[in-house]
């Protein structure tokens, strides 16, 4: 169920922006559904929905089961529900302390029609909005999402502070980004974070090595300036 939490939309943007709290995540396919609707119709508007999600796994189409390393029983008593869901990548983790972006673009509108380069420019913007947080976060080639710049003595892992995958229905996309701001990183232990090796998850709070007042909020401005910056 979505959270008592207000919905504000601005409505003199280019893309509508909602902030809708806390949501279920069967709500939120629903909502996504409805909105990849009223898109396609002549004075559709593309939108940004960013919310949070109680504890999920979402499998992508090509997601490998065996990157859940959790039995049932364990999710269970963790009480993580699982979903299989229409979006490109491999296996994700959501939790609160966790931005979600549900980006509806209708790419046919804006004459781009091509998925790569749509992927590059939601990771741009996450990169712009961490920025604004005094973070230096970069792409890694091969691999969709964002990353914290770092050097890393042996072994390189990458870090990983935002993931991304989305689906695509008549040129309009749907799901989004995931941008780890403070949530509890433990949670990623159940699974192989998108299915990569060598990738370690974190987040803007761990990143900044504080937990400030507010940054959840800070977080979700900065990343509304840039997305609406983005796809202007």
């Amino acid at each position: 169920m979505k959270s008592e939490s207000a919905v504000t939309t601005r409505e003199n943007q280019p893309l509508l922006v909602d902030w809708l709290g806390q949501v279920d995540y069967r709500e939120s396919l629903r909502l996504q559904a409805d909105a990849v609707e009223a898109c396609g119709q002549p004075a559709g508007r593309d939108r940004l929905i960013l919310l949070e999600h109680p504890p999920v796994i979402t499998l992508g189409r090509g997601s490998h089961k065996e990157n859940v390393l959790a039995s049932p029983d364990e999710l269970a008593r963790r009480r993580v529900e699982i979903h299989e869901v229409a979006r490109g990548g491999d296996v994700t983790y959501h939790a609160p302390g966790q931005l979600v972006g549900y980006l509806i673009v209708d790419l046919d509108r804006r004459s781009e029609r091509d998925v790569h380069v749509f992927l590059r420019r939601v990771e741009s913007g996450l990169i712009r909005a961490l920025a604004e947080l005094d973070l230096e976060a970069v792409r890694v080639p091969g691999k969709t999402g964002v990353f914290m710049k770092r050097a890393v003595a042996g072994p390189s892992l990458d870090y990983k502070i935002a993931s991304i995958g989305v689906g695509v229905r008549r040129w309009i996309t749907f799901h989004g980004f995931a941008l780890n701001v403070t949530l509890d990183l433990s949670g990623f232990d159940l699974i192989v974070p998108c299915g990569l090796d060598g990738v370690q998850m974190t987040s803007v709070s761990r990143e900044l090595n504080s937990f400030q007042e507010g940054l959840g909020s800070r977080a979700r401005g900065a990343v509304e300036r840039a997305m609406v910056s983005e796809f202007a």
